[in-house]
């Protein structure tokens, strides 16, 4: 059964207010008052990354999050490497949601989707001990079935696809890759509802490519960052992102 075109969630990440902070020092700006400010514009969640690196978002900022999250009734989502150290910290946290993601430390930004199928392994007792310890897990993925099968094997109960291969296609003018990306995501969405599996999307999504992906039907939640924190420096956080909800509105609309 498809879910209401209407039912569809924006998890604002705040790394990237962390990464300002961290490039001089201190604690301005504070990404936990970046959080708040969200969820009063409109945010139904935050989505932050414990990096192993510690780049942006840190183990303080986490605990913070979490208060304020419990404090304001909204979901954490917790995004973090399939680790030892990092499953510790998220025991101790107890988000709502923990995302697996994979990660490169030379790497700038995430730049595909985790191994589910490689990682069997190590990802099942990891998102074992995350589910009993009341957390919803979640893997990052690309749209391709091996890998949405191996995410219902390894009990994850949500997979989130990676969208920045779409969104870097349309930003070089190759329309019909980015077209073909879509429609694997449109196919791998299908696939993950039959396996009972909640679709999220999130990587690179824009005021201008947003849309088709807002618009796949079992799309239950979309998770932005970087553009909203970027787009906030120039009409302020507020607008861009009651701007971004009202072009996921538009979209769901098409399909009514």
């Amino acid at each position: 059964m498809l879910p209401k075109l209407d039912e569809i969630r924006l998890g604002v990440n705040i790394d990237h207010v962390a990464t300002l902070r961290n490039a001089r020092g201190g604690a301005h700006p504070c990404p936990v008052d970046a959080a708040r400010l969200a969820v009063e514009a409109g945010a139904d969640g935050i989505t932050a990354h414990l990096r192993e690196d510690r780049r942006h978002i840190n183990d303080a900022d986490m605990a913070n999050l979490q208060a304020l999250c419990l404090e304001l009734g909204k979901p954490l989502n917790f995004e973090m490497a399939a680790t030892r150290d990092m499953l510790d910290i998220a025991l101790a946290t107890k988000p709502h949601a923990v995302c697996l993601v994979p990660e490169n430390r030379t790497e700038r930004t995430t730049e595909g989707g985790l191994n589910a199928a490689g990682l069997h392994n190590q990802i099942t007792p990891i998102a074992r001990a995350l589910a009993e310890n009341g957390s919803r897990v979640s893997l990052f993925i690309e749209a391709v079935p091996h890998q949405i099968e191996a995410s219902h094997q390894c009990g994850a109960q949500v997979v989130e696809f990676h969208t920045g291969a779409y969104a870097h296609a349309l930003d070089t003018g190759e329309k019909s890759q980015a077209d073909g990306l879509l429609q694997a995501m449109r196919l791998g969405a299908k696939q993950a509802a039959r396996l009972g599996l909640e679709v999220h999307f999130g990587h690179g999504l824009t005021f201008d490519n947003v849309a088709p992906v807002a618009a796949i039907p079992q799309a239950k939640e979309l998770n932005i960052g970087h553009f909203i924190i970027g787009e906030a420096v120039f009409m302020g956080l507020e607008p861009a992102i009651a701007k971004m909800r009202r072009l996921i509105a538009g979209a769901r609309k098409i399909n009514i």
